[in-house]
């Protein structure tokens, strides 16, 4: 049995952070997994920011309610489904993903939760657990399934290194630097092409 693990954002939508960070002006919002390998590192500093600011999860919310997936990501999901089973694997949290979901057609999705207050303000994460998405392709290979990752950011090449064949999807240039011998794909078309030929 083959399955496909993808991340989400970068790959299916637009990063939610950066949307936030443009809606309220606060650059420091802009940092992403392209930019702070560490996961923890960067949620921490991204409570703090949103502590300071007096900023909830329903400002949050508003703003991913007018995110849409990015152009040709739903055409290029659909059809892959209709090849393979498809999992997202994502460090974003179920209480950002549901409307994302909706308009991708509700595919599978593994991500994590946040603790919210009863202010609404986000008190933490819970990570579903650490390095989440390199433990997935694991447990999917321990199943006997073969595994195809893909992503674009430095929270999926552990997962991209552990499936039987992956690549990265629009990676920023620091990543294709550090990662020369992992194929790139640019476009759904490309992505697609990457995949069939591991489908075979």
């Amino acid at each position: 049995m083959n399955i496909v693990c993808l991340d989400l954002e970068g790959v299916l939508v637009p990063e939610i952070w950066i949307a936030f960070s443009k809606e309220t002006g606060i650059e420091e919002l802009k940092l992403t997994t392209r930019d702070e390998p560490n996961y923890n590192k960067l949620m921490k500093y991204r409570l703090d920011i949103l502590k300071r600011e007096g900023l909830g999860l329903s400002d949050i919310q508003k703003t991913i309610a007018q995110v849409k997936p990015l152009e040709g990501a739903k055409e290029f999901l659909d059809t892959l489904r209709k090849l393979t089973q498809v999992v997202i694997l994502s460090d974003t949290f179920s209480e950002f993903a549901a409307p994302l979901m909706k308009q991708l057609g509700y595919p599978t999705i593994f991500c994590n939760d946040l603790v919210v207050g009863p202010d609404g303000m986000i008190e933490d994460f819970v990570l579903r657990q650490n390095d989440g998405k390199y433990k997935a392709i694991e447990a999917f290979k321990s199943m006997n399934c073969r595994t195809f990752a893909a992503g674009d950011s430095y929270n999926d090449l552990h997962m991209i290194h552990a499936a039987d064949a992956g690549c990265l999807f629009r990676a920023p240039e620091k990543i294709l630097t550090d990662e020369p011998d992992l194929k790139l794909a640019t476009t759904y078309d490309e992505f697609l092409q990457n995949i069939k030929d591991f489908l075979g």
